[in-house]
């Protein structure tokens, strides 16, 4: 094979990586948020299994990415369930709940496998999220062979599921930092779910702009004015939300 097919294959590779990382930002902040309210250990074991779970799910995304294209409704589901997340956070806030009610809430014991659950729901949107943007990525690249897998070539479909396992690694890690984060700063609990509410916006304004649905162009989930609008919030979002954390914590010291 010729030398220059593999700098190819290795240059994509590498830009899939850096584009896995940074899908897995936000799917990151998602299921620290899930698992926080449980045990430290349970905390671990859930993690692991949505680990497990966005492998599984992003495998079979791979597989039958051709048709994923379609299923325009997981989309919408995940950022409903995402904006419901937040609404929910910040109207409990407002109501003021006093600080009996919030310490018998804590102390209600919260569902391992119910908490599994809703982190498995969310990676079956951020597998179709993550998969769909990692095809486009290496349908470029030149087919090696005639092996096909999932509709695909042998040599792309490799290159795109090490490139996913590659993202799943930084989930887990960026993952088990931010409930670290939560626990160390509680009030930082706002920002991570206006995060979470902003994710659930991307997700809506992806469902709008499949073709199926037409609400939005299907070119601007992937324009330059929506990606850059999208990481300068969220980044704002998580320093804005970390500063005033810290500020907070100082006073109480």
């Amino acid at each position: 094979m010729d030398i220059s097919i593999w700098g190819e294959y290795i240059w994509v590779f590498l830009i899939l990586i850096v584009l896995e990382g940074v899908l897995s930002a936000d799917n990151a902040v998602v299921m620290a948020v899930i698992v926080k309210k449980l045990p430290h250990e349970q905390q671990r074991k859930a993690l692991f299994y949505g680990l497990v779970g966005a492998f599984v799910f992003r495998l079979i995304a791979m597989l039958i990415i051709s048709y994923l294209v379609n299923f325009w409704e997981i989309q919408a589901i995940g950022a409903l369930y995402l904006l419901y997340l937040a609404v929910k956070h910040i109207w409990d806030k407002r109501k003021g709940k006093d600080k009996v009610e919030k310490q018998e809430d804590e102390a209600k014991p919260t569902s391992f496998w119910g908490t599994v659950a809703r982190v498995e729901l969310t990676d079956i949107a951020f597998a179709l999220d993550s998969m769909l943007a990692a095809a486009a990525l290496v349908v470029s690249l030149p087919a090696i062979g005639t092996l096909e897998i999932g509709g695909m070539n042998a040599g792309q479909f490799t290159v795109m599921f090490l490139g996913g396992l590659a993202g799943l690694v930084v989930i887990r890690f960026a993952a088990t930092q931010v409930v670290k984060l939560l626990e160390r700063y509680p009030t930082l609990e706002t920002a991570a779910f206006l995060i979470v509410g902003w994710v659930g916006v991307k997700m809506a304004v992806l469902t709008m702009a499949n073709p199926q649905v037409g609400i939005l162009p299907e070119s601007f989930p992937n324009s330059a004015a929506w990606e850059i609008t999208f990481w300068v919030v969220m980044i704002a979002l998580g320093l804005g939300g970390y500063i005033i954390a810290r500020k907070k914590e100082k006073q109480k010291g």
